[in-house]
């Protein structure tokens, strides 16, 4: 995370707070800040540790990036989505046969595009 800050906008920080705060008490402000910038430090490696010992040694493959959420554009998003070429299937779908339980005859059903890949999870003779 880049915050831009170079030494011009440091050197305008430092007269700022010279002008605000005074040349008699800036020492003591100075030594706050680095105290608050030292206990901030501690806890952001307290959190990152107590993350890795909860979330094991795959927090360090993570990809975080990827999971920043400013990264993603509504308006592009929709864009592709309306842009994109539909795919469809080179084969069409072959029809389902259902078996009946009083005839045991098959029938092809034209008009539904139900196929069953397993059997049912019930028992068929039992029903």
């Amino acid at each position: 995370m880049e915050l831009g800050l170079t030494f011009d906008k440091l050197l305008l920080i430092g007269l700022v707070a010279v002008l605000i705060i005074g040349p008699e008490r800036l020492p003591k402000a100075a030594e706050a800040f680095s105290k608050f910038v030292r206990r901030a430090g501690e806890y952001l490696r307290e959190t990152k540790t107590k993350m890795r010992d909860e979330l094991g040694p795959e927090i360090d493959d993570v990809d975080w990036r990827k999971l920043d959420p400013r990264q993603y554009d509504p308006r592009r998003i929709i864009r592709d989505a309306l842009f994109e070429e539909p795919a469809f299937d080179a084969a069409p779908a072959a029809p389902a046969v259902v078996t009946d339980t009083v005839s045991q005859a098959t029938t092809p059903m034209a008009r539904t595009a139900f196929t069953r890949a397993a059997p049912p999870p019930y028992d068929v003779e039992a029903t």
